[in-house]
């Protein structure tokens, strides 16, 4: 009897193994294209702060069982083979060198959860089949890439980005716009002798817009003083 159970047992796992190379033949094909630098790297950053302390030591195992080891990201498990010691992480209780049944069984719960791993075949002797997932699979880790994004996006100053009087980058395209040309004499300029003028002047209510600045020689801004420029043409 004995027999015939382990038999029934050893062709349940090849058909569950067949069955998984027919609906997932990609992962493991394209794993050597993947960058492993990278994919730990969204690990640290995006995962791992979302976890806690045996969640995150739990997937790392897991991670390295699989994935790494095979290229694979199935794996079979056991709560109480993730709890021996030196298997896994010791307990943060510092009374076990091993994990507690609850521990480990509380830690995968909350992976699920998060959907971190998944069950993907029913329990046996060795312990239930997992599927694991990287961050770019996990809802939780793509929501904090996009914040991550938006983040890191330059810093718009809407004061600076109007500003062409101040602002030296902005400057050169007043000059460039002119041609280094004084708007007066017609002096050709460079950008060490241009000056910038206002049309209306700022004592009138005038701005540093890219609209109300023209290039001018030195001399020419100097005699103009604080005259509306076509008081001046």
């Amino acid at each position: 009897m004995k027999e015939e159970i382990k038999q029934i047992r050893e062709l349940l796992d090849k058909l569950e193994n067949n069955k998984k190379s027919e609906t997932q033949p990609s992962f493991k094909e394209s794993f050597e294209l993947f960058e492993l630098p990278e994919i730990v790297q969204s690990i640290v950053d995006y995962l791992q702060p979302i976890l806690l302390p045996y969640e995150s030591a739990i997937y790392w195992y897991m991670f390295r069982h699989s994935i790494i080891r095979n290229g694979d990201n199935d794996i079979r498990v056991s709560t109480r083979g993730l709890g021996k010691p030196k298997t896994v992480i010791k307990s943060s209780s510092g009374q076990s060198e091993a994990l507690s049944y609850s521990a480990v069984k509380d830690a995968l719960a909350g992976l699920e959860d998060k959907g971190v791993i998944k069950k993907a075949g029913d329990p046996n002797r060795d312990g239930t089949l997992y599927q694991i997932f990287l961050p770019e699979e996990i809802e939780l880790c793509t929501q904090r890439m996009k914040e991550i994004v938006i983040e890191e996006l330059p810093k718009v100053d809407p004061k600076k980005e109007a500003d062409y009087y101040n602002v030296k980058e902005n400057r050169i395209k007043i000059f460039e716009r002119d041609k280094y040309l004084c708007y007066k004499c017609g002096k050709q300029l460079t950008r060490f002798s241009a000056t910038l003028d206002h049309i209306q002047p700022v004592s009138e209510g005038g701005d540093n817009s890219y609209e109300n600045l023209v290039t001018a020689c030195l001399h020419c801004n100097s005699k103009r003083g604080a005259k509306p420029i076509m008081d001046n043409l």
